[in-house]
């Protein structure tokens, strides 16, 4: 039907949707960056870190428990089943070591600081841009260097204690 309306052939979503290998880091972090900025340039939200269901504000105001999101979903019955792993965002490891490493070969402090600055630059065909006049990222946030590379790189560690909802408890009356 929207083809017919649209007077074209094919799949409904061939044409805007595709998928691409990124197959380097410049590649990888543009697209993320891209995609991160995206509420800017559309003028929904004036920074990265108050624009809503982005992985950039997700790494700087974690929310989100993808396990009992899941369990919630499954549970009432807006989702049949979920048979794969949980890929929670992939994390920032800074510079290459010797050590095993699966997560981004850079840090998030630098990630936060490419966004910022490509956030503020103005493109023509794009309604929204970071304020120049807006203090760097960190700086914003209200969050020391220090203290930012500690919650960074310790995120799974001083998770409990410095970032989850704190849970009522309920006293049993009975």
């Amino acid at each position: 039907m929207a083809n017919k309306e649209d007077g074209c052939r094919g799949h409904f979503w061939e044409a805007r949707y595709h998928s691409q290998a990124l197959l380097t880091q410049e590649a990888l972090l543009s697209c993320m960056a891209y995609v991160d900025l995206n509420p800017i340039r559309a003028a929904m939200a004036p920074t990265p870190e108050e624009s809503e269901h982005t992985s950039i504000k997700e790494r700087i105001s974690p929310s989100l428990n993808l396990a009992e999101s899941i369990s919630e979903l499954l549970a009432s019955q807006q989702l049949n089943t979920f048979n794969v792993p949980l890929k929670p965002l992939l994390s920032f490891e800074g510079n290459i070591t010797l050590n095993t490493q699966q997560g981004l070969l850079f840090s998030l402090d630098d990630y936060l600081t490419l966004v910022d600055f490509t956030g503020r630059a103005i493109c023509d065909d794009k309604r929204g841009v970071i304020a120049l006049d807006l203090p760097p990222i960190l700086e914003r946030l209200g969050i020391e260097r220090k203290t930012w590379l500690i919650n960074a790189t310790a995120f799974e560690k001083i998770y409990h204690k410095r970032f989850a909802k704190k849970r009522q408890r309920v006293k049993n009356t009975a």
